[in-house]
């Protein structure tokens, strides 16, 4: 027996700003989220290095103390990559890439990096591909001479690998192309999406890593790709289900993230016409994450921005198998309960029992609490189906029994 090989992480230190926009809490949330992105991407967050500012540093992001901090660290513990929480300037790379002598990524080139790696189809790949050259066309000065001393891992996937693409020129004429090729495949698809005819379209909609996947395939019976790992899923999948006796289609999407990179966006915005096009989105939350009301106000700002207009939403808690309050001890005279001591049912009772007409708690996982969803699902799209054929209203029932 061949023995296993180890996988290497590539050594990663995490820098972040702590603002009057962003605070300590807000902060550790967010290094958090990084960390998970570098894990995904392939790397071991070894330090994480915090100050406080009142706005970024415009040369160098961080302050002179805190970079020879991090240089010090940075020499001792032979790091290869530090990557930043905020999205710098060219400038900014360029400078502090002479301080620290390593690789430097922002957040943006980071889950732009995990896109690439991602990206499985055609559509997909072009897609990344064209949010990675317009983040890299006007940082070409100084990204070049950087890529030739050091090649390969974080960061250096898609573009990044080939030299031809050093001249301005032909990084403009290739965004060009990619942007053509996209337009031929949106008519492709939007004719795909046409071809489908009248059947209620349900899209999954939520941030990344909250187990859309997991639910599509217990749903539609299917095997759709799901890990637990950041974008596990880029392209859309669309899937004829049936519950009960009334068919819909149903499509899973990309996940989004809070800071999405307006690269990825505008790139993605043809895939996300799923979303633009659907009759119902079911907003899918990971209710086991502490952070999980941020990741419904992100998801909902994205949504406002693709969608422009308010559609029909169920919300969906899922992972109420790992959900696990703090516990407030009757004994503890200090400590005021808050929302970290809530249980599901005292959650049920809050704004959850008004939004859109109440909220389905589900374990897509241990399928905990699934026959309720597929019923309130039922409800849903038989109240969209039989405004569309009122003709065959009596052949769907109120209830699935």
């Amino acid at each position: 027996m061949p023995e296993k090989q180890e996988i290497e992480y590539e050594k990663v230190v995490l820098i972040a700003l702590i603002t009057k926009l962003q605070d300590e809490e807000k902060s550790r949330e967010y290094l958090d989220e990084l960390e998970f992105l570098v894990y995904t991407a392939g790397g071991e967050v070894v330090k994480r290095f915090t100050q406080k500012m009142e706005k970024p540093n415009p040369k160098t992001y961080i302050g002179t103390g805190k970079m020879e901090e991090v240089l010090d660290f940075v020499d001792t513990n032979n790091i290869g990559t530090a990557i930043f929480d905020d999205e710098l300037s060219p400038g900014q790379q360029r400078n502090i890439e002479k301080i620290l002598k390593c690789k430097i990524i922002d957040r943006t080139n980071l889950i732009l990096d995990i896109f690439a790696k991602r990206a499985q189809t055609s559509y997909a790949c072009t897609q990344v591909e064209l949010a990675q050259y317009e983040y890299l066309l006007p940082r070409l000065a100084g990204m070049w001479t950087h890529l030739e001393r050091q090649r390969g891992g974080i960061g250096m996937r898609g573009p990044g690998e080939t030299e031809i693409e050093t001249d301005r020129r032909i990084v403009r004429d290739r965004i060009s192309l990619l942007k053509k090729k996209l337009v031929s495949i949106d008519k492709q698809m939007a004719v795909q999406r046409g071809n489908r005819g009248a059947l209620v379209r349900v899209a999954l909609v939520g941030y990344t890593n909250v187990g859309k996947s997991t639910l599509m395939n217990v749903i539609s019976k299917s095997k759709v790709f799901a890990e637990n790992k950041l974008f596990a899923t880029l392209d859309t999948t669309v899937r004829k289900v049936v519950i009960g006796n009334l068919p819909f289609l149903l499509s899973d999407t990309v996940g989004f993230i809070r800071k999405l990179p307006t690269q990825l966006v505008e790139s993605f915005k043809s895939t996300l016409d799923e979303v633009r096009e659907a009759d119902l989105l079911l907003h899918i939350v990971d209710i086991s994450h502490p952070s999980f009301e941020h990741h419904i106000a992100s998801v909902n700002s994205i949504l406002d921005e693709i969608v422009g207009t308010e559609k029909p939403t169920l919300m969906v808690f899922n992972k109420i198998d790992a959900y696990e309050p703090e516990v407030l001890h009757e004994d503890d005279l200090v400590t005021l309960k808050t929302k970290v001591h809530y249980t599901l049912e005292e959650w049920k009772q809050t704004w959850m029992n008004h939004e859109n007409g109440g909220a389905i708690f589900i374990s897509a996982l241990t399928k905990d609490n699934l026959e309720e969803f597929r019923k309130t699902l039922y409800q849903k799209v038989r109240e969209i189906h039989v405004t569309r054929f009122p003709y065959n209203n009596f052949l769907y029932p109120k209830y699935i029994e």
